[in-house]
């Protein structure tokens, strides 16, 4: 029942004005309106919260956000900038709150597992990021340190355990630290929905909100024609004059199985497959379109809302599709799954009396009008040189038990 309901309001959401004439009766006449006053209700508070007080770490912070909810590419880009800045010798810090589950998290965790990133989970970042500099220290000084010995074996070696840099996960309506770089993802595939807030549309804050960002990325940018990446890039022009624009997708790296997550296989592993794609989270077509291109026979899907989790019915039901499409095609059927939705509940998926499969994928920076990997990188360094906080922010030993101070704008 409350899967059905979210799934409801998940489609109400993405229900233009111009289409709200053509939905049942009930929907128009009583739904949505509670979701309209809702939505009021949460303009309201993200008003509210931005009276808050904000404090400054003794690190430079990055912000990963969204203006929209789900499939943007928050949690992948979080990885990604972990492993470049874990490349460049600095370690960074991941502060996620990790809410709906905790499958993010777990994921990062997960995924992270070889670098040198912390990840500091709870609602009060500020009070999660003091205990972790507390506990591990931080790096004095980031802009000499990148720019004199970045990517070098020097720099890691130096910079121990100590953090370099914190990552804001889901950090631009999160008001209660200050951020030196805010980046802004947006779902190529569908940007701003029907434009209403959350939860009668899928908006957090509206379109002027951009001029806030630093950087946007277009993610699932390789899905979208050029005229959708147009419209797009003219709504962002339209909002902020001063941000960079960059291009993202998600790319499949390998699969593995969910009762040997160690063994790596390669993609080549599902062509001229029979695939039942089951998945609970943003962006479900996006998924599916990778399975494609790479190659699988015959495609099923079994979409869930976003953070579901799988219950006995489901797998029942999963089981049941599973049964039915062996049938049908005269061979195994392999169930697939994204590394979110092995994340959120392992041992669950374990439980199936079929191979499932999960499919792992990293974010990459799209090559586009000399703006790749490399030019977004560089940017970001320079945005937080630029601010000329990184070296404001240096603390010594006996400073970092108090490492989360309260910033008094001028």
């Amino acid at each position: 029942m409350e899967e059905t309901a979210r799934q409801l309001i998940a489609r109400l959401a993405a229900t233009p004005d111009s289409a709200v004439r053509d939905l049942p009766f009930l929907h128009r006449a009583l739904t949505l309106p509670l979701l309209s006053a809702a939505s009021a209700a949460v303009r309201l508070s993200l008003l509210l919260s931005r009276l808050r007080p904000r404090r400054a770490l003794p690190v430079p912070v990055v912000s990963v956000g969204n203006l929209t909810w789900g499939g943007n590419g928050k949690t992948p880009m979080v990885d990604f900038l972990a492993r470049r800045f874990h490349r460049l010798g600095v370690s960074p810090l991941v502060l996620t709150r990790g809410y709906a589950g905790g499958d993010e998290p777990k994921m990062l965790r997960r995924r992270l597992s070889d670098t040198s990133a912390k990840i500091g989970i709870g609602a009060n970042r500020a009070a999660v990021a003091s205990s972790m500099l507390q506990k591990y220290g931080c790096i004095d000084h980031f802009q000499s340190f990148c720019a004199e010995k970045a990517f070098s074996l020097t720099c890691k070696l130096e910079s121990g355990s100590r953090i370099g840099v914190a990552i804001l996960d889901d950090g631009m309506q999160h008001w209660s630290l200050l951020r030196d770089v805010e980046i802004v993802m947006v779902n190529g595939l569908s940007p701003w929905g029907n434009t209403h807030f959350i939860p009668r549309g899928p908006m957090r804050e509206p379109l002027s909100a951009l001029g806030r960002a630093d950087i946007v990325v277009v993610h699932n940018a390789d899905l979208a024609s050029e005229g959708q990446l147009k419209t797009i890039r003219s709504t962002i022009e339209d909002n902020t004059t001063t941000c960079s624009v960059f291009y993202s997708r998600l790319a499949p790296s390998h699969i593995f199985e969910v009762k040997q997550p160690l063994r790596r296989l390669p993609l080549n592993m599902l062509n001229d497959k029979a695939m039942l794609c089951v998945s609970a989270i943003g962006c479900p077509n996006a998924f599916i379109h990778t399975v494609r291109e790479i190659g699988a026979l015959k495609i099923e899907r079994m979409d869930f809302s976003d953070h579901h989790f799988f219950n006995a019915h489901d797998l029942e039901i999963i089981q049941e599709t599973v049964r039915n499409l062996m049938d049908q095609h005269s061979k195994d059927t392999i169930v697939l799954v994204t590394e979110k939705d092995y994340d959120r509940d392992p041992e669950a998926l374990r439980t199936l009396d079929a191979k499932v499969w999960v499919l792992s994928s990293s974010l990459q920076i799209m090559p586009h009008e000399d703006h790749g990997e490399y030019e977004f990188m560089k940017k970001v360094k320079e945005i937080i040189t630029v601010t000329g906080r990184a070296n404001s922010h240096a603390v010594d030993g006996s400073q970092v038990a108090d490492s989360v101070v309260r910033y008094h704008s001028s």
